[in-house]
């Protein structure tokens, strides 16, 4: 450094990255300032300059005595040691001593205390959050969130059946073959430990992933606009179970939310997804497997008339960007569990997944969000007309192709205002769920039917009646009979 580039650093002042001190006598404190700059992407410590920048300066005892002490600090009283390369710039009031401190490989640096130091802008902290420190550890490949064995969870947690036919489709061999208890394979294959089932295995294998991990699943909202705050929706699912079960449930939220357009097809066809199935499934996957489980956050699924999203909690590991992961370029964060992943689900694991993705739908954003600590991936949907009959004072209004049978089932069966439980037994149907999904979210979506509380969709005193568009597709249908 010279002469003239120390001035400038000095004429900007401290930040993350520069530590002004007139001097150094304590080898405990000089420790916990090189510490603080290892553990924040490094930075320089300077040496003979006041804290408002000007310069006091270090004649040769001064510099002597600090080499010594800078030695000492960094090989003795920090942990890991540290190698902090120093120089002397010569100016006209005195020497000052540069030390360049790199940004460390073997994080988290402590002190003699087991104190970790991080750099919070001119001043440093210590780190006292957990969370915090997990995530040191983990960037320091010392913690695998994914091989962490899970709190409370036992060997009856895992669903042997499932993990059986796991087992003998990737490895050829029955569990009774093997003639190992399944927790003793399941540590064998790095999804267990000591006899407790990890995170990886219980969310691949577990009976009930969710009593045990209750944020390792999906919150998925169905919006009829483009707000986020919109307090009105057209469908929402927690989506739990295992990581399969998961990536099942959550495509299927995804395709009955969008539209499907002929394309050529039958009338009685569903037709094509507005936007490639491909998209979605690699997306999905990718948030389901590279999760940042140290965040205390479900993957959240938003679907809008304009775009889907989906976020993922935690946003790229290390120096990752969206540019680069749109080139191929990966980081598994989850090893063990990307391992396993890619026999069970369509995950590949070599990167290759977003410009899948890309492929088969370039109209889609990456944002890493480092502040919010997330993931978001938002795929562009393309502009559909609103699925809607059109009225006329001349023209008897027509049924559309978008007017499923489903649909045109359900508008004969209401009768004034009526609960979801009456409407569908009205129809005769036992499974609530396929009720929701093929015929009263698609008579709502439609504008066929109305919600008679809008705003709170899963209020108690929720009943449903036709619109004056469900009544003109009555009408219209019973004309053509």
């Amino acid at each position: 450094m010279t002469e003239a580039e120390l001035m400038r650093i000095l004429t900007r002042g401290e930040d993350s990255r520069h530590q002004f001190k007139r001097d150094a006598t304590n080898a405990d404190s000089l420790a916990a300032e090189l510490a603080a700059l290892a553990n924040s992407g490094g930075g320089c410590l300077l040496l003979g300059v006041a804290d408002d920048g000007s310069i006091s300066g270090l004649d040769a005892a001064a510099v002597r005595r600090l080499n010594q002490l800078l030695s000492n600090a960094a090989s003795q009283h920090v942990r890991p040691p540290l190698s902090p390369v120093s120089h002397n710039v010569l100016t006209a009031q005195g020497l000052v001593m540069v030390v360049n401190v790199p940004d460390g490989l073997n994080k988290p640096y402590m002190d003699l205390q087991g104190r970790v130091w991080v750099k919070s802008g001119a001043d440093k902290r210590h780190v006292t959050a957990r969370e915090e420190m997990q995530r040191m550890f983990q960037r320091a490949g010392l913690l695998q969130a994914d091989q962490v064995p899970v709190h409370n969870a036992t060997a009856a947690d895992i669903d042997e059946r499932a993990f059986g036919r796991y087992f003998e489709r990737r490895y050829g061999q029955s569990l009774d073959a093997a003639g190992l208890p399944v927790v003793q394979l399941m540590e064998n294959l790095q999804l267990a430990q000591d006899g407790v089932p990890n995170l990886a295995g219980l969310l691949l294998f577990g009976k009930q992933p969710q009593r045990l991990l209750q944020v390792c699943q999906i919150g998925a909202v169905w919006f009829p606009g483009t707000y986020l705050g919109d307090t009105r929706y057209l469908d929402s699912e927690n989506i739990d179970g295992t990581l399969e079960e998961q990536f099942q449930r959550g495509m299927a939220f995804i395709k009955r939310s969008l539209h499907h357009v002929q394309g050529g097809r039958g009338f009685n066809t569903l037709g094509q997804l507005e936007v490639p199935e491909e998209a979605f499934v690699e997306l999905l996957v990718n948030a389901l497997v590279h999760r940042d489980f140290l965040v205390s956050a479900t993957i959240r699924l938003f679907v809008f008339t304009d775009r889907v999203e989906i976020i993922s909690p935690g946003h790229l590991p290390d120096s990752l960007t969206p540019e680069q992961i749109r080139t191929g370029v990966s980081n598994r964060r989850n090893k063990v569990l990307a391992e396993h992943a890619a026999h069970i689900l369509p995950y590949r694991g070599l990167g290759t997944g977003v410009p899948r993705a890309l492929g088969a739908w370039p109209k889609i954003d990456l944002v890493d969000e480092r502040e919010a600590n997330q993931f978001r991936a938002v795929v562009w949907r393309v502009a559909t007309p609103q699925v809607t009959p059109q009225v006329t004072p001349q023209v008897t209004p027509q049924v559309t192709p978008q007017v499923t049978p489903e649909v045109l089932s359900l508008l004969a069966v209401m009768q004034g205002e009526m609960k979801r439980a009456d409407v569908q037994m009205a129809l005769g149907l036992k499974d609530r769920e396929h009720f929701r999904a093929v015929y009263l979210v698609p008579a709502v979506a439609g504008g066929f039917v109305e919600m008679t509380v809008p705003d709170k969709p899963q209020s108690s005193l929720q009943r449903y009646r036709l619109t004056a568009a469900g009544q003109n597709c009555l009408r219209s249908h019973a004309s053509k009979e």
